[in-house]
Order: structure tokens, then sequence, then C-alpha cells
């Protein structure tokens, strides 16, 4: 048994960045523990930008604006005194990375330039080409690299977190270069695992690694998730196989085009056009589709993204990554070809239930939960574009600053025998499991589940189905024979372990989204097709005990902006 003051969770720019700022002090020894090494974390999949009301393209834009459209985004279900903090906090965090040494895409005067995206009234989205995210998440590993009090425990899995109840004892955590379980005490845990997109495993833009397993073992130990029925459908996934293309496509000026040539978005959003936020672009393609002006049919069917008229120039410029993978993927040049794009899974706006935006903190002392895995909530019903990298960067500083603190007046708890050896009998519980499911098939109905009957249109027949089918699958799930007995790269075991923490997730979604019975942001309800601020206009709290779910809500924090019809 090893002993650090914090264990971090996930390396990719919310766990780094908590890193780098617990890192300040250097009595305090942290790990950074990572199921796949830090520069492949999903933070370097964000194509095109991280918002900041730096004002560079437009001098009038402010923190006050970048608050508010983010307030409207979110279907006004966001806790506004934490976006307002996200957004006065912004500024300074784009600069220090730029400090750091991140290649910002510049304007001609040397300034950081700024693109527009959706939803937002200026253009403020800071940008790298389309490798933000890439860039931003080197930079941060540099960073941590460079403190002498940080150890990364690189491809090891979150098996569990230990505790008493009340506060957290340590974690267990399982080595998967060589089959080893090690449990490590500490202080302080801080979930930074990302986001669960992958329940909808045939069509998501999330890396395969993306399976929510901070937020399931979170939910399994009575920790409540909030607004998690709230799943982003990114608009411009490429039509074969879900890969993003970045919002920046549309930021730069594409168009969306149906199979008659029609700019459709002028019916959806007159003044906004492809500048919609997400949710209102995704549902306007799938309209589209279902009134038969997409092309194809079915499953296969798709509508058409035009970046010709951008000019070869500015698409090598902006958005070569966005060319690649349309050359790649679909075999077609945006540079002359239209491309066939359908909305994809994307972003989870809950997660796990943060009480104190400022800290991080969650009801289990000592645990902590910043980043995607994470609801503050700043994103409410719908996460605008370019939103979430500064979530992560902002909230995983103050994190760091929190955690540092309460480690340093803290002291660990001793661990028993029986807590120390939990993550191994695991398992070797695991390993010896015998059954005849078959771990592919079970994983695949999960991902015709989650789309078919709780994706961007959802009822209540389809949902209650949905929970149903996903409980039985839960059960199916415990014979799930692991047919590798290895130790070394042991990735059979990954997978059923990852697909344990998904259908548990996905089961969650259907049951909250039940009983959301309105339509809200990501939400979108058939048979409640209008927003209800009556009855709804409140944060979902889920909970897990002895494999039942239950429900309740709290209300949401309005500090200034009454919640108003979202036009756009």
């Amino acid at each position: 048994m090893r002993a650090y003051d914090v264990v971090i969770v996930g390396a990719g720019g919310a766990g780094l960045r908590t890193a780098i700022e617990c890192a300040r002090d250097e009595d305090i020894k942290i790990a950074v523990v990572s199921k796949v090494y830090p520069t492949r974390s999903h933070t370097g999949a964000a194509q095109g930008g991280v918002n900041a009301a730096l004002g560079n393209v437009i001098k009038d834009d402010s923190p006050e604006t970048h608050a508010y459209d983010t307030i409207k985004g979110s279907d006004f279900l966001a806790d506004q005194d934490a976006v307002f903090f996200m957004c006065e906090n912004a500024p300074e965090v784009i600069y220090e990375l730029d400090r750091w040494g991140v290649p910002f895409s510049r304007l001609p005067d040397g300034r950081i330039a700024q693109r527009p995206f959706g939803g937002a009234s200026f253009p403020r989205t800071v940008f790298s080409a389309d490798r933000t995210g890439h860039v931003i998440l080197h930079t941060l590993f540099e960073q941590a690299l460079s403190k002498d009090n940080i150890d990364f425990y690189n491809e090891f899995f979150l098996i569990d977190i230990l505790h008493n109840g009340q506060r957290v004892k340590g974690v267990s955590i399982y080595d998967i270069k060589n089959g080893e379980v090690i449990t490590l005490r500490t202080k302080a845990v801080v979930l930074a695992t990302g986001g669960f997109a992958r329940i909808y495993w045939q069509r998501s833009t999330n890396a395969v690694g993306n399976t929510g397993d901070g937020v399931a073992v979170a939910l399994r130990n009575g920790v409540p998730l909030k607004d998690i029925e709230f799943i982003q459908f990114h608009p411009t996934g490429l039509a074969k196989t879900g890969i993003l293309l970045s919002e920046a496509c549309r930021g730069e000026g594409g168009y969306l085009l149906n199979k008659f040539g029609e700019r459709f978005m002028s019916r959806y959003a007159p003044e906004k056009m492809e500048l919609a936020p997400r949710d209102m672009v995704s549902r306007a393609i799938e309209y589209e589709i279902r009134e038969g002006r997409g092309v194809g049919e079915g499953t296969s069917a798709y509508v058409y993204l035009d970046l010709r008229h951008l000019g070869e120039e500015k698409i090598k410029e902006r958005l070569p990554q966005v060319r690649q993978l349309a050359i790649d993927f679909e075999g077609v040049d945006p540079i002359t070809d239209l491309v066939p794009i359908r909305p994809t899974a994307h972003y989870c706006m809950g997660g796990i239930h943060v009480e104190n935006y400022i800290t991080s903190s969650t009801p289990l002392e000592g645990l902590y939960a910043v980043g995607e895995c994470a609801c503050v909530s700043v994103h409410g019903a719908n996460r605008l574009g370019g939103n979430s990298l500064i979530e992560l960067l902002v909230f995983g500083k103050f994190c760091g600053i929190a955690v540092r603190e309460y480690a340093k007046y803290s002291q660990h708890l001793p661990l028993t025998k029986a807590e120390e050896n939990a993550g191994k009998e695991y398992i070797e519980k695991l390993i010896r499991r015998e059954g005849s499911e078959k771990l592919a098939q079970i994983r695949k109905r999960m991902g015709e589940i989650t789309w078919e009957k709780m994706g961007i249109f959802r009822d209540e027949k389809s949902l209650a189905s949905a929970y149903e089918e996903l409980s039985e699958l839960l059960e199916r799930w415990e014979k799930i024979p692991v047919v590798d007995k290895s130790k070394v790269f042991n990735t059979n075991l990954i997978e059923v372990m990852e697909l344990r923490n998904m259908i548990e997730i996905a089961r969650a979604v259907a049951f909250c989204a039940l009983h959301r019975r309105e339509s809200r942001g990501g939400h979108y309800r058939e048979d409640y097709p209008e927003r209800d601020d009556e009855n709804f206009l409140k944060h979902t709290l889920v909970r897990q005990e002895n494999g039942k779910l239950t429900i309740e809500y709290i209300p949401v924090r309005i500090t200034k902006y009454q919640p108003a019809e979202r036009k756009y």
C-alpha cells in the first residue's frame, strides 16, 4: 500500500490542471492515475476552441455577455452563480495557457484569434486551428511533468473508492500492464475521468475508453449524480462513423444543406442559422431526414456540410484536421466536395453532483469531481461549444487550490485489511467467473437501446422500455465470463468492467429522462414537447442503493436572469 495526500483519477485537461495547481505546495504529495497515457486523454479530441471574453475581435464582448449566452444556451437550467464564476475567470486561465506556451492562432496584429461559435453573441472562441484540445493537453502535461511532487500511474484502471460512509480513505486501482491491484491511501480523491457518451456505442464522437468509470464508481458508492438525462448530440458527426467534425466548421462559415441544396436552418433558427445551439441544430437535421429531405433512408441517412465556399487556403489554415478526417473516413475533400454528416452522441451535461462550485466538492467528504464527469452545473440542459474546455480549466484550477488546502490540514484515515484487499478480491472473482453471455452482444444491444430509445427524440414508452431492458442487461452482465485469464494487458477484463459502468449509467440516464416530463435543451420529449418551468425548473439528483435507483430534485440557483423563451 502506498500513501499520498491527493489522488487524482484522470489525466485529461481537468485532472492535469487540478494536479498542477495542487502541486504548487511542494509538501503535498500527489498521484495522478490514468487509464491511458495522459496525452491520449479525450481532451485531445476537442477541435474547435475554448471560450473566453477577451474581446480581441469585437471589444464589446464581456464576461457578463458570455455568462448570459451560457445561461440562455443551458435553457435556464444552469446555476447562474457558477456560470458567472466560470466566465469571469475565463480570460485569466487563457492568458495563463498562453504564457505556458499553448500555440494559439493569432490575429495579424499578434493578439490571440477568436472565432464565432453556436449560441454566442460575439466571436469569443479562442483556438489553435482545429486542434485546440490537443495543444492544451500537451502543454498541461508538460507543466505537470515539471512538478517533482506528482507521481503518474499511467494505464491503471479505477476499481473503487474506499471510504467509511462519511469520508474518503483511498482508492483501489488495477495495473493494466501486469494485472497487479494496488491500494492508494489518501486524504482526498479527485475524480476527473471524463464523460460517458460511449453508452451510445454505435454512434459517438467519444473515444472507446469514455465509459464513465468515475461516474459509475461514484454512483455505486452512494454519491448522487445530477442532471444526467441531458446528453448532447453534436450536429456534425461524419455520416458513416459518427467521428466529430468540429463546430469550427460552422464557426468559420460552413453551411448545412439538405438533398435539395437548401440551407434548411432558416426554418428552425432564422437569425443564428447554422450557429444556433447544438441541440437545436441536431434536432433540425433529424427533422429534415424524417421529412424526406435528407439523403438516403433509415440509419444511413444524412445531410450535407458545405465548406467549399470558404476556399482552399482558409480550409487548410483553419480546418486542416477536419479536412483530413473527411478524406480519410468519408472519401471526400471539403475543398471540392460536400461532406455527409449526421448528429452523433458527444457530451454529457450531467455527472457527479458538485455541491460547491468553487471547491468542486461532493457530498462525500474528501471526494471532489471536475471536468465532464462532474456537474457543477454550468451547462444546464445544453452546453455551448467552447465551454467544455473553459469549464475544466477554470474549475480544475480552483479545485486544485481547494484540494491542496484540504490535504494540508487533514489526516489519513486507517484502512482495514478487508478494504486493502477488496480490489484484488473483485478482480480475482471476475477472472474466475463462468457464464454463457457474450460481451460484444450485450454491448451492441446497449448501444441499440440508447440510440433508438433514449436518443435525440424520446417519449414515455421508449424510455420505460429502455430502463427495463437495460436493467435486464445489467443482470446478464453477471454472466459474462472473462475469457482471457492472462495478467498482461488483459483488455478483455477491462472491457467487462467498462461495460458494467456503461450499463449502470445508461440505466440511470433512462430513469431520469423518464421522470423529466418536459423538453429542455438536449432532453427532448415528443410526448411533452414544451419546457415546463413550473414543474421542472430544477436539478435531478439520482442515487443508487442496493441496485435500486431513487430520484429527488433540488432548485436551480437563479441570481440575475429570469427564465425566458429560448429563441435564436
